[in-house]
């Protein structure tokens, strides 16, 4: 079926398709930042060496005020996740309805992932690849993976903060925003960079609630050069936050754990998103523009988490090609950028057909209780938590898929239950026999 097909057979009546733009945006922003930092060419004394030439530019910090679009995701993410729940509700969905489903579609496209790692560094481990190169190739590719549990944690309290957002919308934000403040204060002023990690909660949270305002309309009532100031105070606030504060220029440093810039960053990219709104809805007008964004939309998981493992293999078969692989950071190198993004986007259009099935939840039986969709949601966080703090090796990689795949076992697959006078005449029948 066609990508325009496709969007012809979707009602659109209901939805913003100027969010479904920034979605595909975000995430094909992504693959180009990770397209220019990774860097692979051959060392002074010929062995394979692994560097980020766009770290090394001295505008790279700078550039990423602009560049770094996760909070933007997340405020994205947050419209879709209340409008996706009050819609839920009015059909008389639950809370364990909304965590089943989202978890899954998480978990279900993590799992071949996690497998992958498994097999390709266990494979390596067997035939004597240097390690140490296996252990590097395998800490940058799976470094995406701290998305699915930040995401997984912001969805799995989708239904509680949707209530708190309800009866005290303001509250909740300074509530959350306080944390964020004491969390880094304690941070920073100890040393102790764990105790960032509490800030999972705290700052995607809050970015995610301004995805409900978003929603419920509040940053549509304010007026063209309100969301102007608006969000060029938010930038202005890094200055002291980055000059005189305790956080870096570089706003991919500050991702992980998360700190309080990104507030601010979430906060000018939804007033921006706002401004930008009626070219981007004359754009999705096209029916060329609709066809790429649903295109690239029905595989965003797939793109997102696979990418770097596709340029990583790319980068390693253009070593094998003879001039197709200049020195990293060369001027012939920033010139083949282009044409990698292409073979790297085709790669993983190809590689969509293979495991793009996972990204659609297999949902078969009704929601199992409670207490099982809140196991599956741990059993669904803990493998790229364990990455995002310990990195990605053999025993997260296999523990990883034992614990996504019974994530999905317990949450896409619950036994019906028979009413008790089938299950008795079942008992009479077998009986009888």
């Amino acid at each position: 079926m066609s990508a325009t097909s496709t969007t012809a057979s979707i009602d659109l009546s209901k939805r913003d398709l100027t969010l479904d733009l920034a979605r595909v945006f975000c995430v094909l922003l992504v693959v180009l930042i990770h397209l220019l930092m990774v860097g692979v060419g051959f060392g002074p004394d010929g062995q394979v060496a692994v560097s980020r030439p766009l770290e090394e530019q001295w505008w790279f910090a700078p550039v990423t005020w602009a560049g770094q679009i996760m909070p933007l995701f997340f405020v994205v993410g947050g419209f879709a996740s209340i409008t996706a729940w009050r819609s839920l509700v009015r059909r008389g969905g639950s809370g364990a309805d909304y965590v089943r489903t989202r978890v899954l579609r998480l978990a279900q496209p993590a799992l071949p992932l996690f497998v992958f790692y498994a097999v390709v560094i266990g494979g390596a481990r067997l035939i004597g690849i240097d390690p140490q190169l296996v252990d590097l190739a395998a800490v940058g590719a799976a470094s995406p993976l701290w998305f699915l549990a930040a995401y997984t944690l912001c969805q799995a309290l989708v239904p509680l903060m949707v209530r708190w957002h309800g009866r005290a919308p303001r509250s909740t934000l300074v509530v959350l925003l306080a944390g964020a403040v004491v969390v880094d204060a304690l941070r920073y002023s100890t040393g102790i960079d764990a105790i960032g990690l509490a800030n999972l909660f705290f700052v995607w949270l809050l970015v995610q609630q301004l995805g409900f305002f978003y929603a419920d309309g509040w940053f549509a009532r304010r007026r063209w050069w309100v969301l102007l100031l608006i969000a060029a105070g938010a930038y202005l606030t890094l200055v002291p936050l980055t000059v005189l504060g305790p956080y870096s220029d570089d706003m991919l440093t500050n991702l992980n754990p998360p700190t309080l810039p990104l507030v601010a960053l979430a906060i000018a990219q939804a007033c921006i998103l706002k401004l930008m709104r009626p070219a981007l809805a004359r754009l999705m007008a096209t029916h060329a523009a609709r066809a790429v964004v649903f295109l690239v939309g029905s595989r965003l998981m797939t793109i997102y988490l696979w990418h770097l493992p596709v340029i990583l293999v790319l980068s390693g078969v253009a070593l094998l090609i003879p001039f197709a692989s200049p020195a990293p950071a060369s001027a012939a190198w920033w010139w083949t950028r282009p044409v990698m993004f292409v073979l790297v986007m085709a790669a993983l259009f190809g590689l969509s057909f293979l495991v793009g099935r996972w990204e659609a939840p297999r949902e078969v039986g009704p929601t199992p209780p409670t207490a099982v969709v809140a196991v599956a949601t741990v059993l669904a966080f803990l493998p790229p938590f364990a990455v995002m703090e310990f990195f990605m090796d053999l025993p997260i990689a296999i523990g990883g898929s034992l614990a996504l795949g019974a994530a999905v076992l317990l949450l896409g697959r619950w036994p019906v239950a028979r009413p008790a006078a089938a299950r008795g005449a079942g008992g009479r029948i077998g009986a009888s026999g």
